[in-house]
């Protein structure tokens, strides 16, 4: 009798994508329009412009924006083109909306950049827990993506998944 240990997740066959890898690096900014609004109700035009105009927007360079009103204001869409204008030269990436859109837009972008043919007729594992903030989006996302290749996907930790999806043997 042999004192060998044999890892049998590792002969398993198993893949595990961890969304983690592709959480995009960057610091996330909420631009709010709220702390520009006169008594928190509305746009004064012109008082807005010369604030477009005096920002340092340099700041905002490499970072990932959220232009949102937090608000009960109605704000004209054009206010939110004109932020959008005046980030673009420096921001990675800018969305309308909260930190939650943010992240959602962020992976479903980096999820397209996936070969999910590279998965055919393989046993998946979505690995679920980390460090990041990985929306669920990102894994609904994930999911409904590798479906129409795998063989198999399973949610959590090779040594203990919650089996989500069984191919029929007649694909």
């Amino acid at each position: 009798m042999s004192n060998e240990i044999i890892n049998k997740v590792a002969n398993s066959g198993l893949i595990t994508i961890d969304l983690e890898e592709f959480y995009p690096k960057g610091e996330r900014i909420v631009f709010d329009l709220k702390p520009l609004l006169f008594q928190e109700l509305i746009l004064k035009e012109k008082d807005f412009r010369e604030f477009i105009k005096n920002h340092d927007w340099k700041q905002y360079t490499n970072k990932f924006i959220a232009i949102t009103c937090s608000a009960d204001a109605i704000v004209p869409t054009w206010a939110f083109m004109l932020v959008s204008i005046a980030l673009a030269p420096y921001a990675k990436k800018i969305v309308f909306g909260d930190v939650t859109t943010l992240e959602a837009i962020l992976f479903s972008e980096a999820l397209q950049k996936i070969n999910y043919a590279d998965y055919q007729d393989k046993r998946v594992v979505v690995k679920g827990c980390g460090n990041l903030p990985v929306s669920i989006n990102a894994y609904v996302e994930l999911v409904k993506e590798l479906k129409p290749f795998v063989k198999s996907i399973m949610y959590g930790e090779p040594c203990s998944t919650v089996p989500l999806y069984k191919a029929l043997i007649n694909k």
